[in-house]
């Protein structure tokens, strides 16, 4: 049973007593009820001067007690202090708590302040300190982790001690690097007498060594990884015995493997904290996409948080962004190689000095046009845009061109001594360790130098400092590229408006045009042949053809039932023909045949009762519109030649740029026909608009044509939904753009001499540019292969749509009657070709386009057919067998 405490507080005798028989109680109410001061004060009596004792654990106890920490350590260390009385211990039971005490630690400062004490606690020694081992290339150091710690230092006295001053030892100087160097204990008597001793510490101090025990501390495979030091005793002991260094030795053993594990732990701590850093920079670096100067000041801001330096720069080169470098891209020929930057190399500046920097700066000057600086506790960053004199002048921005040039990360530990005499010049005065890294962009494009400069406590960056920023300087290069690209993109998006503004005042038709069809009289349908399959343009002036136009509209009523102001459709259709560029047949002429055609099928084709006057007009104004700004090549060219439009479409790509035409037009000023249409019907109409237009790539026809056999074939009758309406539509459109093939034989015949040659002309082009040998029917050298090709053509394509039509639709039959008619026109002189005759005139044809000097011959090459009646005086031709299964797309 517990004895009660003593009620007279004077009775010393009788307290001391009480608390000498109830050791645990008295523990425990310090630990959980103690104040602060009450505490301090027991320590303080405790640290007075005691007498030897024979009785080994009395005295190690209350040297423990009198090295117990502070209550902000106490709260940090409470976990592993000892849940018995310590005092009844012999020394081996000791010894294990005190291993047991730093087994668990994982936080490496903690565990090297804990390995120091209870050393001084085992050993009676008045002060330590404890080394780690570091490696910088070949070069293997001790680096002091706690120096000089006291009996009674706290922890964070301590480390903040060791962090104020770096100790660096290199292995083999010194008393502890000698440690190091040969894996062997030194104990030292008389520390004064031994060569190895530095007093220049006693000297800043005035405490004086005597002795000295000092031993590695090793890992699991037996490798250095730092060194203990203990000095001096504190029980009038002369010197460190020999069971001082059993003790030290088999304590350091255990500490060892501590040590090993808190530095993993700090790595995988420091690894984490990396990965946290660079996802949230990261995150920033792609949500601020819209100003470069914000972004970087981020980075660098980041930067000098993560690696603890004063000032931070990055210096960025012009990245293609000037007019002259989007001129030559503009003018590049395809295929160029595009040089890409190679792998990053480490250099010390120990390899390189600075005259080689000196040199390099004069062979290659730096090229930085601009510079952000963020300076010790800036706010905002300075951004300049520095001449070449500057940049010459500034030893920062060599150092940062010599990396850009090189490649190299350029890490100076000294600069002083790197720069030499040259550094009391210019801008580097200030600057004690410089880390330069090249920043490079997600395509290994090099883009600028991010230049760290004076690390805390001026010691040099680390190879984990060189690690961490190399993986920062990844991310800095894919955002400031990113943003580069948006600010690019903007620029262009704003100089695609100013253009377009241009465009639309140059593809608008003028004033004075637009006035003078306002007052012409349009003449009747009639007048223009409208309503007939046959209709024939030859002999239409221009004038003409702009006044059938608009005779097209106002015969289907489009102009009263869509409230569109006369004077708007004159400037529209005056703007549609102006848009159409002088090629030989995707001309304006051809699509005015092509809308002809549609108003045929609606009028005199019956077709109009199964579409909406809404879907007229939107089926008319594809028809005028699909094939504007032709360019007199096909799709296929357009991807051989990697062109503008086909970077932007890489399917039916002349067919949406012609629909980008109509809209474009459609948006400038005075030429919107569609202005009274509610905003549901625009959308409607656009919509066909752009299914009809995209419907005229043969690509679509084949896609879509076996679905219409199929509805066919089936009885289809209602055409109303939707999606068949658009099927229809999308057939009528092709029916119509090849619809020449069914026009009078002297019309089929020279509109296919306008077709071939059109395409002779792109054939010239790929074997100039391209260097590739054309297809048949744009190849000059097999023309005489054309009428069996045109043939192929109208069995494949021409004639099974207009058979389906006719039967399905019997007043459209006048376009399957016409076809067949021609193909037998065609079949003739692919007969007389194969009787050794040709169906076209060799002296004017031959020429291709690089050989023609007066533009006078450039306009209609006349191409003349040999009837069966023409008696051929030339000398016999060798029959040449052709294949018959060739068709050529000609119209």
């Amino acid at each position: 049973m517990m004895t009660p405490p003593p009620a007279a507080e004077d009775d010393l005798a009788l307290v001391g007593s009480w608390l000498e028989s109830n050791p645990t109680v008295v523990e425990r109410w310090l630990k959980e009820h103690a104040s602060p001061e009450l505490r301090q004060r027991f320590q303080q009596a405790l640290l007075s001067p005691v007498q030897p004792s024979n009785n080994v654990s009395s005295d190690i106890f209350q040297l423990w007690l009198a090295a117990s920490p502070n209550n902000h350590e106490q709260q940090q260390l409470q976990n592993v202090r000892p849940k018995h009385d310590l005092e009844s211990m012999e020394e081996s039971e000791l010894f294990m708590e005190l291993i047991r005490d730093v087994a668990n630690e994982l936080d490496i400062d903690v565990l090297c302040f804990k390995i120091l004490k209870n050393v001084s606690v085992l050993t009676h020694a008045d002060r330590g300190s404890l080394f780690l081992s570091r490696t910088s290339g070949e070069e293997r150091y001790l680096v002091a982790k706690l120096f000089d710690v006291r009996h009674d230092t706290s922890l964070e006295e301590a480390v903040k001690l060791a962090r104020a001053e770096e100790i660096r030892i290199p292995f083999g100087v010194g008393i502890a690097g000698t440690v190091a160097q040969n894996k062997t204990l030194i104990n030292i008597k008389d520390a004064y007498k031994d060569p190895r001793f530095n007093s220049a510490i006693d000297l800043r101090t005035g405490y004086k060594t005597n002795l000295i025990l000092c031993m590695p501390i090793c890992n699991y495979e037996g490798d250095v990884i730092g060194v203990a030091q203990i000095i001096n005793k504190t029980n009038d002991s002369q010197e460190f015995t020999a069971h001082d260094v059993e003790v030290f030795h088999r304590y350091l053993t255990f500490c060892g493997i501590g040590i090993q594990n808190a530095q993993l732990f700090e790595v995988s701590v420091l690894e984490y904290r990396r990965n946290q850093i660079l996802l949230n920079l990261a995150r920033s670096i792609f949500e601020e996409q819209n100003n470069l100067e914000c972004l970087v000041t981020k980075i660098m801001r980041e930067a000098q948080d993560l690696l603890k330096c004063e000032r931070c720069a990055v210096y960025l080169l012009d990245l293609d962004c000037c007019e002259a470098n989007h001129l030559e891209r503009i003018v590049e020929r395809p295929g160029r190689i595009v040089q890409r930057h190679a792998p990053l190399n480490r250099v010390e500046s120990g390899t390189v000095t600075a005259e080689d920097m000196r040199e390099n700066g004069l062979r290659k000057p730096s090229l930085f046009t601009t510079v952000f600086e963020l300076r010790e506790g800036g706010t905002q960053t300075l951004v300049s845009r520095p001449s070449s004199f500057d940049l010459a002048s500034s030893t920062l921005a060599q150092i940062a061109g010599y990396a850009a040039s090189t490649g190299q990360i350029l890490n100076i530990g000294d600069v002083r001594a790197w720069l030499k005499e040259k550094h009391r010049e210019g801008d580097a005065e200030s600057a004690k360790t410089i880390l330069c890294m090249p920043i490079i962009n997600g395509q290994r494009t090099l883009i600028g130098v991010a230049q760290l400069i004076n690390k805390e406590n001026t010691v040099p960056f680390t190879d984990c400092d060189v690690s961490l920023f190399e993986a920062f300087a990844i991310f800095c290069g894919l955002g400031i590229h990113n943003t580069q690209m948006y600010e690019n993109a903007c620029k262009l998006m704003a100089k695609q408006k100013v253009a377009l503004e241009c465009l639309s005042y140059h593809a608008t038709a003028s004033n004075d045009a637009t006035e003078k069809l306002l007052k012409e009289d349009i003449p009747s349908a009639e007048t223009f042949n409208l309503y007939s399959f046959t209709f024939i343009d030859f002999d239409l002036s221009d004038g003409d053809t702009c006044k059938a136009t608009i005779r097209m509209f106002l015969e289907c009523n489009l102009v009263q039932q869509f409230h569109i102001p006369y004077e708007v459709l004159c400037r529209w259709v005056l703007s549609v023909k102006k848009n159409y560029r002088p090629v030989k047949y995707h001309n304006w002429r051809h699509a005015l045949n092509v809308a002809q055609t549609m108003f045929a099928m609606f009028k005199t084709g019956k077709m109009e009762r199964f579409m909406s006057d809404l879907e007229i007009l939107g089926l008319l104004v594809a028809c005028f519109c699909h094939d504007l700004d032709h360019r007199g090549t096909n799709n296929a060219f357009q991807t051989k030649t990697d062109s503008p439009l086909a970077v932007l479409y890489s399917t039916s790509t002349m067919e949406h740029h012609h629909f980008d035409q109509c809209v474009m037009i459609l948006n400038t000023d005075s030429n919107n026909i569609f202005q009274a249409l509610s905003p549901e019907d625009y959308r409607r109409v656009m919509r066909m608009v752009e299914t009809a237009i995209l419907s005229t790539d043969l690509a679509m026809y084949f896609k879509k044509k076996n679905k219409f056999l199929e509805l066919i074939e089936n009885g289809e009758f209602d055409w109303q939904s939707e999606d068949k309406k658009e099927l229809l539509s999308g057939m009528m459109m092709t029916a119509c753009d090849v619809s020449a093939i069914a026009k009078p034989w002297e019309v089929q015949h020279r509109v296919a001499k306008l077709v071939a040659d059109e395409f002779f002309d792109q054939g010239d082009l790929e074997k100039m540019q391209l260097k590739e040998q054309p297809i048949a029917m744009m190849d000059r050298e097999r023309k005489d292969e054309l009428p069996q090709m045109q043939v192929g053509f109208i069995d494949v394509i021409c004639l099974p749509l207009y058979r389906v039509l006719s039967e399905t639709f019997p007043w459209m039959k006048p376009l399957y009657q016409g076809t067949l008619e021609n193909r037998q026109h065609w079949q003739d002189l692919a007969e007389k070709v194969e009787m050794g005759l040709t169906w076209i005139d060799h002296d004017t044809i031959d020429k291709p386009v690089e050989a023609f000097t007066d533009p006078e011959e450039t306009k209609d090459i006349e191409l003349t057919v040999q009837t069966l009646h023409t008696v051929c005086s030339a000398p016999p031709i060798e029959v040449k067998k052709r294949n018959k299964h060739k068709f050529c797309c000609l119209l």
